[in-house]
């Protein structure tokens, strides 16, 4: 029953509650006529207009219901349909016997609604309590499924004769006392299951929320379609969209720097020697060069480093005078 009502099994019970609500709209038209012919004619008219109002009701509650039934379990199509055809008889008993008092009808119509709320509670509750039975079935969550809703049926058929009835037939004490035990005992069952699935049922994974507690979002560099190569850098810092879609970046890129090495110590500088003047006589040495610019402190001198060649460490001759 707890198909979905296109499989075949489920459709036959949809056109089966589809039958039975015809022949339940037959039958109390049938019914209500004989009643028109061989009843007496106090109220006879107000009675014929509430018997087409509750026909029609009905007719249009069944074409609702199978419409409705391409969206629901097969077993709540069918019970839903009983209880319409139920209510539509109790609806035409109510109608046609006869009253007591001027004021009946207004009671009548009063009860009417009574019973629908009754009859549509507890199928409204068969419903929500098979869905929670359904999330997490045990042995002994299944025993007190169906016993809870057998209880709630039996309370309801209880609650629905004494409303109906109460003009023709006395009820005693202990019957309202049952009432009361059955009341009692649905209650009980209907707290069980939602508490044993609070308990024991798994629990649903809570998806975690990077913003809870004060967190800040963590906001992570736009990549390309891959999802690990990491957009281009525009000049002002942001990211290269364009570069996502054309696959180029908009701006060439500098390459990468590479690692930082250590300073490697300065070469001490040899100043050229200044070049020999045209008059100057053969075999005259060179003038020497001007003196290096000044080392660091600390740092050796080139003439510490190195004695210069051709000279063995003697200083070098004065320049040449100027030629005239």
């Amino acid at each position: 029953m707890t198909e979905p009502i296109t499989s075949p099994e489920s459709n036959k019970v949809l056109r089966a509650s589809i039958w039975v609500a015809i022949g339940a709209l037959i039958a109390a038209a049938i019914v209500c006529v004989i009643w028109v012919i061989v009843g007496d004619s106090d109220g006879i008219v107000a009675k014929a207009f509430l018997t087409i109002v509750l026909l029609a009701g009905f007719a249009g509650v069944s074409i609702m219901e199978a419409n409705l039934a391409a969206r629901r379990p097969a077993w709540l199509t069918l019970a839903s349909m009983v209880s319409w055809v139920l209510l539509l008889l109790i609806g035409a008993f109510l109608i046609w016997m006869p009253t007591n008092t001027w004021y009946a009808g207004g009671d009548r119509i009063f009860k009417f609604v009574l019973i629908a709320l009754i009859i549509q509670g507890a199928l409204l509750h068969a419903r929500l309590y098979l869905r929670a039975f359904l999330r997490h079935q045990t042995t002994f969550t299944t025993i007190v499924t169906y016993v809870t809703i057998g209880l709630v049926v039996i309370l309801a058929v209880m609650l629905v004769l004494p409303i109906m009835t109460e003009e023709f037939v006395d009820y005693r004490p202990l019957y309202w006392r049952v009432v009361v035990a059955l009341a009692i005992l649905a209650a009980v069952g209907t707290a069980l299951v939602p508490l044993v699935n609070a308990l024991f049922a798994p629990k649903k994974p809570r998806p975690v929320n990077p913003t809870a507690y004060g967190a800040a979002p963590v906001l992570q560099w736009p990549t390309y379609a891959d999802g690990a190569t990491p957009l281009p850098v525009l000049p002002d810092g942001s990211p290269d969209w364009n570069a996502y879609y054309t696959g180029q970046p908009t701006y060439p890129q500098a390459p990468a720097p590479a690692a930082a090495q250590p300073p490697a110590a300065a070469p001490s500088a040899q100043p050229p020697a200044s070049a020999p003047s045209p008059a100057a006589a053969p075999g005259a040495q060179p003038p020497a060069s001007a003196p290096s610019p000044a080392a660091a402190p600390g740092a050796p001198t080139p003439a510490e480093t190195a004695p210069q060649s051709g000279y063995q460490g003697f200083p070098p001759p004065p320049p040449l005078p100027p030629q005239g």
